[in-house]
């Protein structure tokens, strides 16, 4: 019976890193979707719509309108910290990849213009950056991942950094 158990661990762990291997290889990522197929797969074409990133929720211009400031500092031991400072909106975690709630949602970072991740809440650390001049960007996405635009404005903030 343990021989019939440990097998079956070890082809667990072959069989899991095979799977992942072949995935990473297909353009598959680990933030739900497929990046490398735009069609999503057999997904219809409301369905594709719904998360296509170039997709936008726009939100009238006034008082209550989101918008963002961050802030980009070395941290004391290796790296940076990010702050995103938002107004007028909510980190949802608890709702990413659901409909869209006004005034709620999550980030996504990018450096260079390539999207590092997904942000829910005000802090993240950035390991090493490239040397030279990097531009860290952070915009703001509703829950179904479209972008937030007020006005037609992205609701986004940038900085630049020389990395020596």
């Amino acid at each position: 019976m343990s021989r019939s158990l440990s097998l079956f661990a070890i082809g667990l762990v072959f069989g899991g890193g095979l799977g992942f291997l072949v995935a990473a290889g297909n353009g598959i990522t680990l933030d739900g979707h497929d990046h490398g197929d735009h069609g999503h797969g057999q997904a219809s074409p409301a369905e594709t719509m719904a998360h296509e990133h170039s997709a936008t929720v726009d939100i009238a211009a006034g008082d209550s309108a989101p918008s963002l400031e961050i802030a980009l500092t070395p941290d004391p031991m290796a790296g940076w910290n990010l702050h995103v400072m938002p107004q007028n909106f909510r980190f949802a975690p608890e709702h990413a990849s659901s409909k869209d709630i006004a005034g709620e949602g999550h980030a996504h970072v990018y450096v260079n213009g390539t999207k590092i991740g997904r942000l829910y809440g005000n802090w993240m650390h950035i390991g090493a950056l490239p040397d030279g001049e990097v531009e860290v960007k952070v915009s703001l996405n509703s829950n179904s991942h479209n972008g937030i635009t007020v006005a037609g404005q992205p609701v986004e903030a940038s900085v630049t950094v020389t990395v020596e």
